[in-house]
């Protein structure tokens, strides 16, 4: 029943331990920029398209100024105003104000809208059904419809031509202008075209002229008040993506194109001025001069944003900002450092990156690999031949970064593994391989897993045929070889040198780990595993190895005891990545199967269990256990995950095996709060069951009361502690003065001496009062026939130390006590010893009931009896207890002194 308990509340509110938070490393995707004037700051803002919300940046320092609130899906278009940023997701077009919240939404589109123009106190939006409504911004009221038949006149691109009051201009898919008034509703003229489609639309700095950019790679420069063509320009990359002029006095136009390159026009001299080659490696999304300056903006779908300036005597712009993140979904990813506030990322791009989880400003990149950096860096030639394919592996250290390389890579289908100085920002200076491989590039061999040791100082390669390798990272010399030949028979799938430099572990698809004489290389230990190892992850703080095998299976060796310690039944599919909590209590595991599992040690159960839309290919956990980073199949971002247990509390229940996840969205850069999951958050908080500890977990134990020891402690020694507490002398009490101080009369006045009146109290003490008998002497009485002493237990358990002392006297017969009485307290004792509770509150009571009643107890023939009933109790209880010290101590001997 608590298992399922804990099924549902995982159902209902997605992941039990994680939040999604953030992610990092998204700048642009293929949806052009917008750039905005702020006429207050007096500066200007671009804005980007990030999946579901936008990104607002400061074009002085391509800081980020906003992140705006989630829409339910991507965003489809982008546009802006002075005052507010139009977006569009699916059928639905909603205005932002302050960069950050909805404020209008406007509902009429049956299809997906693809287009969006700001047009005054309205806006135009195009869908794909080919219907342009014109909205009215504030009342959010429809004020035109317009529908175009596809065969004839389908909607590709819309502008507002300057100085054209009340009047738009569309292009379409068959290469046709249309100019239409949209006051009265009128088409004024048709362009016929140039017999190809319309991709964009752009005012020159000119009056009546207009940039028309079309599939064929032509730019047509147009005046529409006269339909006459002023110049035309052909680009050999494919259609116009985008164009911008410059108004900073130079007469030039800049085009992008799909392949990344962007094409410098003099509008003067009609001829191609410049290029600018692979300003992205994808399509050139937007791009846009800044207006006045010699800025241009560009973005596109390879998740970056650049800025160029136009300041130098060539007439191609030099890279002047920029902010990028991955072009291709990382494959790798790891935190670096010990305060977890950097995260290493190698993507299928072939780059090395570094994301901060504080602020942008700290992200890095360390550049893509080369097979030889001189050369790569020489002007005038690409040498694409000379960049190395992506990083399939790394291992990183902060010991000694700051005197030489602290991060080692292995490269897909390459034998070389590079070294990078995150210092520097910047590729290192050896290439770490077997000194056979030196002279001849070998085939079909190449490395396949690789570790630095906690020092800094070695790196551990393995290799696709067995071999595993020991280097010096500084010098970069060889420095061992593991087992005579080769350290297995099949390639090697991890190696891991424990937090001490004693052992190095290698996984090998042989299904063996082996365990090796770090220094020595000399073999110790070898464990067969049922099926090949594909993933090791060592928690080098725990000594604890996982372990994720071909057959979806997970298990955990002791590298201390070289024995596998945990086994769980894995996943569903192939496992991608582990790692650790810092304390070494959970491993999380992430596979195929879109699955994030978490798995508790100390009890051997799975405790978390969350289902993604896309496939987890790294995982990470901060060394402050604060994130959780992954990277997704087709995800260029790094999705950070809060950890719920660090600022509420989690009830952690064992999940049954064939627990059924909910599915869980991938956060976005500023995700929105449901409100509906941060309810049910509340309610299965509020039906949380907390753990309540029982009296006593069983009848055979001893237990200890949860009393204070100052409840119980000085109960012999409280005599002692009234007479040190007594105060020396009695304290004085202040003579009484009037407020008005009575005088003689006469001519030197005196003050009146007051007269003390001697008032005489009754010294006699009223002993009907103490003859009235206590409630803890009636439950006394009452259990000598009912037998039941848990009230009186009770009732002694709430008194004070001097309380307790006073009811215990009162209970010889000189007090006004009984003999029968004080036989019923010593049966209390006894039942207290019997049920084995309030050990050391028997213990006390008892204590100073034989202190103050000593010789009433051996005078009675009945209590002596009962104090030797008493007597066998305490001392078969007090024997069974030193067994068990002397078993305790004989073990924690053994273990201080043994040599494991």
């Amino acid at each position: 029943a608590t298992a399922m308990s804990a099924a549902d509340g995982g159902v209902n509110g997605g992941s039990i331990l994680f939040a999604g938070f953030r992610a990092l490393g998204l700048y642009s995707n293929h949806l052009p920029h917008v750039v905005r004037y702020h006429s207050k700051h007096r500066q200007f803002y671009v804005v980007t398209a990030v999946g579901r919300s936008f990104h607002t940046y400061n074009v002085k320092k391509l800081g980020i100024v906003a992140v705006s609130n989630a829409v339910p899906e991507d965003i489809t278009c982008l546009a802006a105003d002075r005052i507010l940023v139009f977006v569009s997701h699916g059928n639905h077009l909603k205005a932002f104000a302050r960069n950050k919240e909805v404020v209008h939404t406007y509902e009429g589109h049956n299809a997906a809208i693809h287009l969006i123009q700001p047009f005054g106190d309205h806006v135009i939006s195009v869908d794909l059904d080919n219907i342009l409504i014109i909205w009215d911004v504030q009342s959010e009221e429809e004020y035109l419809q317009l529908n175009f038949d596809k065969k004839v006149f389908t909607v590709s691109a819309v502008m507002h031509p300057s100085t054209y009051l009340n009047k738009i201009l569309l292009g379409s898919q068959q290469g046709s202008l249309q100019l239409w008034n949209v006051k009265s509703n009128k088409l004024l003229y048709t362009c016929q075209g140039w017999g190809s489609g319309v991709t964009t639309l752009q005012q020159a700095p000119a009056l009546d002229v207009v940039a028309v950019g079309l599939v064929s790679g032509q730019i047509i420069v147009h005046n529409i008040k006269f339909d006459e063509t002023l110049m035309k320009f052909q680009q050999d990359w494919g259609p116009i993506t985008s164009i911008s002029f410059r108004t900073d006095g130079h007469p030039v136009m800049a085009a992008g194109s799909p392949v990344g390159h962007i094409g410098l026009w003099d509008l003067e001299e009609k001829k191609l001025i410049g290029q600018m080659r692979d300003a992205h490696s994808t399509a050139v999304a937007g791009l846009t001069f800044v207006h006045g300056e010699s800025l241009l903006i560009t973005n596109g779908a390879d998740n970056a944003i650049r800025v160029w300036i136009f300041d130098g005597p060539g007439s191609s712009g030099r890279l002047l900002m920029f902010r990028m993140g991955h072009s291709a979904p990382p494959t790798k990813i790891r935190y670096h450092g010990h305060k977890g506030e950097q995260i290493l990322s190698a993507g299928q791009d072939g780059t090395l990156q570094s994301f901060s989880t504080v602020h942008e400003k700290f992200n890095k990149n360390l550049g893509h690999g080369s097979i030889n950096k001189k050369k790569s860096k020489r002007k005038g030639l690409q040498y694409d031949t000379m960049k190395l394919p992506p990083i399939t592996m790394f291992a990183s250290e902060v010991a000694r970064e700051s005197d030489w390389d602290g991060i080692v890579a292995c490269h897909q289908g390459y034998v070389s593994c590079t070294t990078w100085n995150y210092q520097k920002t910047s590729m290192g200076a050896h290439k770490l391989k077997p000194e056979r491989f030196k002279k001849s590039k070998p085939l079909h061999i190449y490395a396949t897993a690789v570790n630095i040791t906690s020092c800094g100082n070695f790196a551990v390669i393995g290799l696709s045929t067995g071999e595993v390798d020991k280097y010096n990272i500084q010098s970069g010399i060889h420095r061992g070889h593991y087992g005579n030949e080769k350290a297995h028979e099949g390639a090697v799938r991890g190696v891991v040198v424990d937090g001490l430099n004693q052992l190095t572990i290698t996984a090998s698809s042989d299904r063996q780990i082996k365990f090796w004489k770090f220094k020595t290389c000399v073999l110790l230990h070898t464990i067969d595993l049922s099926s090949p190892p594909n993933v090791v992850f060592l928690h080098r703080d725990s000594a604890m190895l996982g372990i994720g095998s071909d057959d979806f299976s997970i298990s955990v060796v002791d590298i201390e005891i070289r024995r596998i310690v945990r086994k769980f039944p894995g996943h569903k599919g192939q496992i991608n990545d582990m790692t650790f909590s810092p304390d070494g209590r959970w491993l999380i595991t992430a596979a195929m199967d879109c699955c994030i599992k978490v798995w508790d040690l100390p009890s051997g159960c799975l405790i978390d269990c969350f289902m993604l839309d896309s496939a987890a290919l790294s995982i990470t956990m901060s060394p402050t256990g604060d994130f959780l980073a992954s990277s997704h199949v087709d995800d260029l971002g790094i999705c950070l995950w809060s950890n719920k247990s660090l600022y509420s509390l989690i009830s952690l229940r064992p999940l049954p095996l064939d627990y059924e996840p909910s599915i869980v969205m991938l956060p976005g850069t500023c995700p929105a709060q449901d409100e509906e999951v941060a309810e049910n958050e509340d309610e299965r908080r509020d039906e949380m069951i907390e753990y309540e500890s029982p009296e006593q977990l069983e009848a055979h134990l001893i237990t200890l009361s949860t009393l204070p020891q100052s409840r119980w402690k000085n109960l012999l020694n409280l005599d002692v502690i009234k007479k040190k507490n007594k105060p020396k002398e009695p304290p004085k009490v202040p003579k009484a003065a009037p407020f008005f101080i009575p005088t003689v009369p006469g001519l030197v006045p005196h003050f009146a001496a007051s007269e003390q009146e001697d008032v005489q109290q009754s010294k006699v003490v009223n002993l009907g009062v103490l003859a009235q008998k206590s409630n803890f002497y009636i439950q006394l009485e009452e259990a000598l026939t009912n037998h039941n002493y848990n009230s009186a237990v009770k009732m002694l358990k709430e008194m004070g130390p001097s309380n307790i002392e006073m009811e215990l006297r009162s209970l010889a017969p000189e007090d006004g006590g009984s003999i029968e009485v004080m036989l019923s307290f010593l049966r209390l004792i006894g039942s207290m010893l019997k049920t084995k509770r309030d050990f050391e509150l028997a213990q006390a009571y008892l204590a100073l009931f034989l202190k103050l009643h000593l010789k009433v107890l051996s005078s009675e023939p009945t209590l002596v009896e009962e104090m030797s009933t008493l007597s066998r109790q305490l001392e078969e209880t007090w024997l069974h207890l030193q067994t068990l010290f002397n078993q305790s101590l004989t073990v924690l001997n053994y273990m201080k002194s043994a040599l494991l």
